[in-house]
C-alpha cells in the first residue's frame, strides 16, 4: 500500500467534489485533481478563499472548475439534494468525493464541553457528510467507477483528553466509512478514510498554538494517497483507512 503512483493523466474525465476546498488540505486535493485532468467542484463557506483556488487551478491551466458556496453547519437536507442535482444536470456524473470539510470544536475537558458546541462539531464533521454522501450516492452510481473518501484522524483511533467533540465525530466517521463500504462491496462505487496526520494546516495551528509548523509535511507534500485512493489504480481498495504519514 505505500505505492501510491498514479499515471499523470489518471483522473482525466473524471468530475471529483471536493469539500473544504477553500483552504489546506481541501486546497491542495482540488488543485491535485485538477492537475491529473478531473473537473472540480470546489465546496466550501467563504467563497473568496474557493475563488482563489479556482484562480490557482486555472492559472496552472487544467479544466476550469465549479464553485459550489454551501456552509455544512447550517444547510439542510434538501440543499443537498438540489445540489446533487445540480451536478447531475451540468455533469451527468460524479466519479469523486472528498469528504474534507470539517470543524475543531474546542480543546476543552470533557466534563466541561459545551453541548452545544459538540453538537456543531458532530453535525459538521457526521451529520453533515452523512447527508451529502447518501443525497451524492444516485450520481455516483451514473459513473463507471466512483470513489468517496471521509477524513479521520488519530484521534479518531484512539482518543485523546481534550480533543473531546473532534475526536468523538472522527471514531463516527470511521465507522459510517466501513458501513457504506459493507453495504456497496458489491458496487462501482468504494469507499476509503484517511488520516492526514500533522500537517501544516490552520486547524493544526488552532490545536497546537505553540507547535513550529514549519517541522510539519505541508499538505502539499501527502498529496499521493489523495490522489491514488481517487484514481482506478485503487479500484480494490475498499473500506480501509489509511495513514497519510505511516509512523
Amino acid at each position: 500500500m505505500s505505492n501510491y503512483q498514479v499515471s499523470e493523466n489518471a483522473l482525466a474525465g473524471k468530475v471529483i467534489l471536493v469539500t473544504g476546498a477553500g483552504a489546506g488540505i481541501g486546497k491542495a486535493a482540488a488543485i491535485a485533481y485538477a492537475k491529473l485532468g478531473a473537473e472540480v467542484i470546489l465546496l466550501g463557506k467563504t467563497v473568496k478563499k474557493l475563488e482563489a483556488t479556482y484562480d490557482e487551478i486555472v492559472k496552472a491551466g487544467s479544466k476550469e472548475p465549479a464553485i459550489i458556496p454551501l456552509d455544512l453547519k447550517g444547510a439542510t437536507e434538501q440543499n443537498y439534494i438540489d445540489m446533487a442535482a445540480t451536478i447531475e444536470s451540468t455533469f451527468g456524473k460524479l466519479d469523486g468525493l472528498l469528504n474534507n470539510a470539517g470543524t475543531l470544536g474546542g480543546m476543552i475537558p470533557f466534563d466541561q464541553y459545551p453541548a452545544d458546541m459538540f453538537e456543531e462539531v458532530m453535525k459538521v464533521n457526521v451529520t453533515a457528510q452523512f447527508i451529502m454522501t447518501k443525497a451524492l450516492l444516485p450520481v455516483m452510481k451514473k459513473a463507471p467507477k466512483a470513489s468517496v473518501i471521509f477524513t479521520s484522524s488519530g484521534v479518531g483511533r484512539k482518543g485523546r483528553a481534550y480533543w473531546g467533540a473532534y475526536a468523538t465525530s472522527k471514531f463516527a466517521t470511521e465507522g459510517m466509512m466501513q458501513v457504506f463500504a459493507d453495504e456497496f462491496e458489491t458496487s462501482t462505487i468504494r469507499f476509503n478514510a484517511i488520516n492526514p496526520g500533522a500537517t501544516a494546516t490552520k486547524m493544526r495551528q488552532t490545536a497546537y498554538p505553540t507547535e513550529d509548523q514549519s517541522q510539519l509535511k505541508t499538505p502539499e507534500e501527502i498529496m499521493a494517497v489523495y490522489q491514488y485512493l481517487m484514481a482506478d489504480e485503487s479500484i480494490d481498495v475498499i473500506g480501509q483507512s489509511i495513514d497519510a504519514q505511516p509512523k
